[in-house]
């Protein structure tokens, strides 16, 4: 099977309602991704590489980008504290983090507005998290192909309208599953491309202050987070992230449900259940394809899939 699916005991960020993810439904790996520690981080991140960005064209002196790097850090009750009275999210995040610095902490922000930390790291961390739903879906993926072949003459009973149907196998069942999960991964895969984007065009997104060059930088760089954005996203950044978002959201609830179905099939007999087994034989007694239907019974004396 697909391992991972232990419970977390870190909650995800708070949304706007303040409500969190139950822990025990938290898969670790994805928990770490929206937890406040790792929300702020990927602010750093971002801050950072708009420092570097603007070094490497002499926008911000060099000796400070690099002491930015240095010192830069953060603790989160000390940015809730200053929020209670800046009550802005980003301004107080970057004065904490400018407590840290000293007076290279002028640079730290520079010609920036909050969409541009706040957006791009939004997309950094969903494609961090939409990266995790790709390796787990294709471990299942992988995990069912192999079934599929172990049960290819497993006798099963087929259902039609949620009452038995013609007998099948357990193998044709799982290779149905294996091309849906295949559609799945396209999906999600497709999804992934659409949050791709960073945005670093200051105020309004009018590039008053910043070069485009400076974006096209930041979003093209590795050194700070492995998973950049790959696209740039100027004027269209108030409908392209949103929709991204959407479509993300929209691909994840699909295979979301295509999981389900399969937990559902797998939890309504027991393997080799007498119900099942006499449901053959009923079928066997009506005449319906009686020697494939005496063969099944033949299988079903051991454990069965239903």
């Amino acid at each position: 099977g697909v391992t991972g699916v232990q419970t977390c005991a870190l909650p995800i960020s708070r949304g706007a309602t303040g409500t969190r993810m139950i822990r025990r439904y938290t898969n670790p790996e994805m928990g770490r991704i929206w937890t406040e520690q790792r929300r702020y981080e990927t602010w750093l991140a971002v801050e950072l590489a708009a420092a570097d960005a603007m070094a490497a064209v002499g926008l911000v002196p060099a000796d400070a980008a690099r002491e930015l790097r240095e010192k830069a850090t953060f603790e989160i009750d000390r940015i809730e504290e200053i929020e209670k009275t800046t009550q802005h999210d980003v301004i107080a995040f970057t004065t904490a983090v400018a407590e840290h610095v000293g007076p290279s902490a002028r640079w730290l922000h520079f010609g920036l507005t909050s969409s541009d930390v706040v957006d791009t790291a939004q997309a950094l961390q969903m494609l961090e998290a939409t990266d995790l739903v790709l390796k787990l879906l294709g471990a299942l993926r992988e995990a069912v192909k192999a079934r599929a072949n172990e049960h290819r003459c497993t006798a099963m009973i087929g259902r039609t309208h949620g009452v038995h149907a013609e007998p099948m196998t357990f193998g044709l069942k799982l290779a149905l599953w294996y091309d849906q999960l295949g559609r799945d991964l396209r999906r999600v895969t497709q999804a992934r491309a659409t949050i791709a984007v960073g945005k670093i065009s200051g105020a309004v997104g009018t590039f008053a202050h910043l070069d485009p060059s400076i974006e096209a930088d930041v979003s093209s760089t590795s050194t700070a987070s492995p998973c950049w954005p790959t696209e740039t996203i100027r004027f269209t950044v108030s409908c392209r992230v949103p929709s991204g978002h959407a479509k993300a959201v929209g691909a994840t609830n699909t295979t979301v449900a295509a999981d389900a179905s399969i937990e559902n099939f797998m939890c309504i007999f027991p393997a080799g259940s007498a119900r099942a087994k006499s449901a053959l034989r009923n079928e066997a007694q009506r005449g319906r394809g009686a020697a494939n239907v005496q063969s099944a019974l033949r299988v079903t004396d051991g454990p069965m899939a239903v």
